[in-house]
């Protein structure tokens, strides 16, 4: 197939086109590489992205512009057809959110409306798009299910992602467009990114310097490793959302629709204590870490575990590597990079 990346010099959206030209797909990758974090990090994953369709002979394109641009979207649907549209770009970062909303807007909301007004002029066959489990915010009800209510967001990071499920869903009752947005459960792994958890715990530790642990370390995240991530995507984005035909206006579900629009979750259906993820960390490591304890942050939220059973039933997968495992292919991952 033809595919295009959104945000492929990104986490988890190269981790995705990796994987798509190893299985022998065209992919077509989109990513203006902005500052947000180290963009040496960020061209290194697309030098990686380039000696993987060399060594495969798959076919890869990569188009460096702002999906903000519409002239520069627009250009990209008219040169290209695609059988499918991963869109994974995104400004992440739960407390970048309080102190740049406006970047939000723009990464999050008007790249997006450009992303659904290109693929409705198309006709895409399918739109697969990143959601978070922030998206839950106020909600205390365990596990996360789809069929929760999400609108309660605990931050602006949040609130643009869960905006993008309802912009998607107005696209799909208006133009048919499938459309189907995945909420992610804390993602770590290989080639991550700098600002999250497991990289400043190992920087900080490798340097004798101490890590802060906010909430004392009591927070439970449904920690979910990269390439279960790809996985699920992969599975979603290869199954177009269908319209359901038990879905009724007297009693809407809040996950699938009378249009062609699903949610699911993503994530390891297990939680782990952050003071587990650090001893999982310290193990691999060798390093004992030096703890900061500090309270809850703006924003934070104390819990997340995900019920992913919607996803098993609808694609035949679930996330499942275990913590220890995850993190120290991490570190391997962290170790032969920076040395």
């Amino acid at each position: 197939m033809n595919v295009l990346v959104t945000g492929n010099a990104g986490f988890i959206g190269f981790h995705t086109a990796k994987r798509l030209l190893e299985r022998g797909d065209s992919v077509i990758g989109f990513d203006c590489v902005n500052d947000y974090y180290d963009p040496t990090l960020k061209e290194a994953r697309l030098q990686e992205l380039e000696a993987t369709a060399a060594k495969t002979g798959s076919a890869y394109t990569f188009i460096r512009a702002n999906l903000a641009d519409r002239a520069a979207v627009k250009a990209c649907f008219r040169e290209h057809r695609f059988d499918r549209v991963i869109h994974l770009a995104a400004q992440a970062g739960v407390r970048y959110s309080i102190e740049n909303p406006h970047s939000y807007v723009e990464s999050n909301i008007v790249a997006f409306t450009n992303i659904l007004e290109a693929c409705r002029h198309a006709q895409a066959p399918h739109l697969t798009y990143a959601s978070t489990s922030s998206v839950y915010g106020a909600n205390t009800k365990m596990p996360f299910s789809e069929e929760d209510s999400a609108s309660h967001p605990l931050q602006f990071y949040a609130a643009t992602k869960r905006a993008n499920e309802l912009m998607a869903h107005s696209y799909s009752h208006l133009y048919r467009l499938p459309t189907t947005g995945l909420r992610f459960f804390t993602v770590y792994g290989p080639w991550g990114r700098p600002d999250m958890a497991l990289f400043l715990f190992t920087r900080a530790m490798l340097a004798g310097e101490p890590i802060r642990l906010f909430n004392h370390g009591k927070h439970t995240r449904d920690f979910t490793y990269v390439a279960d991530i790809v996985e699920g995507v992969l599975r979603a984005s290869d199954q177009p959302a269908q319209p359901d035909p038990n879905w009724s206006s007297d009693n809407p579900g809040q996950s699938t629709s009378a249009a062609p629009w699903r949610l699911f979750n993503i994530g390891n259906n297990n939680p782990v204590t952050l003071e587990a993820y650090v001893n999982a960390l310290e193990a691999a490591l060798g390093v004992t870490a030096k703890r900061e304890l500090l309270p809850l942050q703006p924003g934070d939220v104390p819990d997340t575990y995900a019920d992913s059973s919607a996803l098993k039933e609808a694609v035949g997968y679930q996330p499942a590597t275990p913590v220890e495992e995850g993190v120290g292919r991490f570190v391997e991952w962290y170790l032969g990079y920076y040395g």
